[in-house]
């Protein structure tokens, strides 16, 4: 039964990089110099609807939603490679990977991600920070901010999918080079799973 569901461990927690620029130091940066978190609202505690369509708007100027978009269509390519191969060899396993992915595709909306943001800006940021977020958004430089910062992201996340492949890989070797033992194990170990 837990090899059956061991694969619903490979399925990462949804997880969307908002484009947040770094933050007035008035507002306050802990010791190692990231932006201090404000303590969550009170329960209960309403959102000002001024506040809130100046956050949504700073999400529409900086492009957060295509971003976001972006963000899940990388993260659901990368998964089904991993899902796939957490799967028991089968006839039935392309079939479920695919239905499972429409399923997962049609859940997924990125709308409810920015809709997720709306209180993380919030106690982040005040109002004007907001509104000059918004300034910045819609200057020269900050258009282009909005059209990089995707395709930096983009290429920064495959540099280091390939860099923790190397350094994972690299790691095992060692490991299995200066223990014997556990090397043996684990060939013991995968020529008895393959004759499963």
């Amino acid at each position: 039964m837990k090899r059956k569901f061991r694969f619903l461990a490979a399925i990462p927690l949804l997880a969307a990089p908002f484009l947040t620029p770094a933050q007035n130091p008035a507002r306050g940066q802990s010791a190692e110099g990231a932006p201090a978190v404000q303590p969550n609202p009170a329960p209960g505690t309403k959102l000002d609807p001024a506040k809130e369509a100046d956050i949504r708007k700073l999400l529409d100027v900086a492009g957060t939603k295509a971003l976001v978009a972006q963000t899940m269509d990388a993260m659901l390519k990368s998964m089904k490679p991993v899902l796939t191969n957490s799967l028991p060899r089968g006839d039935y396993r392309e079939k479920l990977v695919e239905l499972f992915f429409a399923k997962f595709s049609a859940k997924a909306n990125p709308q409810q991600l920015l809709d997720m943001a709306v209180p993380i800006y919030d106690k982040s940021f005040s109002d004007e920070e907001i509104k000059n977020l918004i300034a910045f958004y819609q200057t020269p430089l900050g258009q282009k901010a909005m059209v990089t910062v995707p395709k930096i992201t983009a290429e920064l996340q495959e540099a280091g999918r390939k860099w923790g492949e190397t350094a994972g890989r690299d790691a095992m070797l060692e490991v299995l080079a200066e223990h014997p033992d556990l090397a043996e194990a684990l060939k013991t170990a995968s020529g008895s799973q393959a004759s499963r």
